[in-house]
């Protein structure tokens, strides 16, 4: 619908290819992956979704790229290593520009003892191994050391002082945010010639046929697929023999002001856990994020899952317990959970903790062909890609081709010094990289609003902006504001900013749907 270039996404199944090599089902980060990683080797590509881009779990986590210190803790070493590698992946290759290094800070208060201090720090220098290992730059991440008292209050004023002997500093990787990532994942897969659509809905996989449903029109069609990736995370189970322990992941999202001056992420400790911590993670938009727990959850699969109110008070109070002044629930701005889908390890053990469960990913291939991919890590979609394809090839009886994702930037990567050379507005350069200037032609083209009409914010602290929902239509498939605002941008994650960004969005699809083609 562009003037300057076609859509790269698009919702329904209109104009469908009746042929593809792969069809991939599900438009998390791991499918969107999977659909990048197959194009780049050459294959024909279909992925769908049936509700939109980063609808699940993709958009619900912390907004870090891990670098497997938690996992260290669970003595889970090949994850950790698979984590650090990934996260080099990330931040130095494919998405510098949606990526930056995050300062940790653990306060050590008079309630941390000196065994748990001791422990934190070598923790911390057993990541600093890993970044080590992988051959990540010193620039990309410093290494770990620990700070005054004094110090440790310049980098978070909230900090309680009685008590306080200083603090240990680490660094990880942080997301710009996790669906912005899986939108640009899924534009590069577009740009190697898969086909992307959203609102499109597996109704049946097997036998060289998938049967799909237009969720917007409710039109059927079915096409020939030689290969099928099932990659719908805790949906798996509805086109594949597989069995899931989901586990909840909540968080709580806070003003700014309810922690003035926050410049690092406050790593506050679980009572009683040498390997627990609770997070408070400024974010780029002038808020901040708690989390997170790890719940299990029974039953049915929401489509949007729901904090509870015991998990946002046991957030806020892990968090307090390091603040001048304890935060309550007024100022709770915004909460929002996620789905892990783990694998099922132990199916003798129900009762089981989710958090005892490996984060490795697994990658199973069914009797009808149809290969699904469970489990694993935001921060380790690539790899979990690389090993989908690898064996929806194998099954086909494909000759091996090799990955290229490793080394293939994403949609708008440039290294710190391209980006820090482009002429565009500071947040579009944050969100879109090197095609930020592509960002606002395109804007200018479709509504010939004046720059400054483009790139006014939707409201004092809703930072969004017209011209990139407008982009949002026209290029990566956004088909009502649903999708604008909770997914192509995250204002709906405080339901409070969704009605000041709502004319903004209308105006987007309004402007768009006037545009020819």
């Amino acid at each position: 619908m562009s003037a300057s270039t076609p859509t790269t996404i698009t919702p329904g199944i209109e104009g469908l290819p009746r042929q593809v090599d792969l069809v991939v089902a599900g438009l998390g980060v791991t499918g969107a992956g999977v659909a990048l990683d197959a194009a780049s080797r050459g294959l024909s590509v279909l992925a769908v979704d049936a509700h939109d881009l980063a609808f699940g779990t993709s958009r619900w986590s912390s907004k870090l790229v891990h670098g497997g210190l938690r996992y260290l803790a669970h003595g889970q070493v090949g994850v950790a290593h698979e984590s650090a590698v990934e996260r080099r992946i990330l931040m130095e290759t494919t998405a510098p520009h949606l990526t930056h290094a995050l300062p940790m800070l653990v306060p050590l208060h008079d309630s941390v003892g000196h065994l748990q201090a001791a422990v934190t720090r070598a923790g911390f220098a057993a990541g600093d191994l890993l970044r080590l290992g992988t051959r990540t730059r010193r620039e990309t991440l410093p290494r770990p050391r620990r700070v005054s008292a004094t110090e440790a209050l310049s980098l978070a004023p909230a900090l309680r002082v009685s008590g306080l002997r200083g603090g240990i500093l680490g660094w990880d990787g942080q997301l710009e945010d996790d669906a912005r990532l899986v939108v640009t994942i899924a534009r590069t897969a577009a740009a190697h010639g898969a086909h992307v659509r959203t609102h499109a809905r597996v109704l049946s996989a097997g036998g060289g046929r998938v049967a799909l449903r237009d969720e917007l029109t409710g039109a059927e069609t079915e096409i020939a697929a030689r290969m099928v990736v099932n990659a719908t995370g805790v949906w798996a189970g509805e086109l594949a023999d597989v069995r899931l322990r989901p586990s909840r992941g909540t968080h709580v999202v806070l003003r700014d002001g309810s922690l003035p001056g926050l410049r690092v992420c406050i790593t506050a400790p679980v009572p009683g856990s040498t390997s627990r911590f609770v997070m408070a993670l400024p974010q780029p938009d002038g808020t901040v994020y708690v989390g997170l727990t790890d719940e299990p959850v029974d039953g049915p699969v929401p489509d949007v899952p729901e904090p509870t109110e015991p998990e946002i008070g046991f957030l806020l109070d892990t968090v307090s317990a390091t603040l001048a002044h304890p935060l309550s629930r007024a100022d709770v701005a915004g909460a929002f959970a996620g789905l892990r889908p783990l694998l099922d390890a132990h199916p003798d053990d129900p009762g089981g903790s989710t958090s005892d469960l490996s984060r490795r990913h697994a990658v199973l291939t069914g009797e009808d062909g149809v290969v699904t991919v469970v489990g694993g890590k935001l921060t380790t979609y690539r790899r979990m890609a690389q090993d989908a394809v690898d064996a929806v090839l194998v099954a086909a009886g494909e000759a091996p081709r090799p990955c290229r994702t490793h080394r293939l930037p994403l949609a708008g990567a440039g290294d710190r010094a391209a980006l820090a050379a482009v002429d565009a507005d500071p947040r579009l350069v944050r969100r879109f990289g090197t095609d930020a200037p592509l960002v606002m032609q395109n804007a200018r083209e479709v509504t010939g609003l004046s720059d400054g009409e483009l790139l006014a914010p939707a409201a004092a602290h809703v930072p969004v902006t017209l011209a990139e929902l407008v982009f949002g239509v026209t290029h990566e498939g956004a088909a009502d504001v649903d999708d604008l605002l909770e997914r192509r941008t995250r204002v709906a994650l405080v339901p409070a900013d969704r009605p000041l960004a709502e004319p903004l969005a209308l105006r987007a699809l309004a402007f768009s749907a006037a545009v020819p083609g």
